[in-house]
């Protein structure tokens, strides 16, 4: 299993319309070949409610880096949601805990 992870700052003002845009954009992610899950959490720190941050749990990296990134959905996934980002997320990839708790 691999974990995607990204720090998401969208335009202050805009959240309502990110999550609207984001919930029209799932189900492009989710039907990706090596999809497990998704989680979008919203920061709670005062000053930060326009930061996210989104996990996607793949099978394989190749699911997101070959698979949905090289796709059709994936063309239509930027035309959502790119355009709330201020600055450009990046994007990281973590394999599985090297500790548990």
């Amino acid at each position: 299993m691999i974990l995607e992870s990204a720090l998401l700052d969208v335009v202050p003002g805009q959240e309502d319309a990110f999550l609207a845009a984001f919930a029209e954009a799932k189900p492009l992610i989710a039907i990706q070949s090596g999809f497990r899950s998704l989680a979008l959490r919203r920061c709670l720190d005062e000053g930060r409610g326009a930061r996210f941050l989104l996990q996607v749990e793949w099978e394989a990296l190749e699911d997101h880096t070959e698979g949905f990134r090289c796709s059709a959905e994936y063309q239509r996934w930027r035309e959502l949601l790119h355009r709330f980002y201020r600055p450009f997320p990046e994007v990281e990839h973590y394999g599985e805990p090297v500790l548990r708790a």
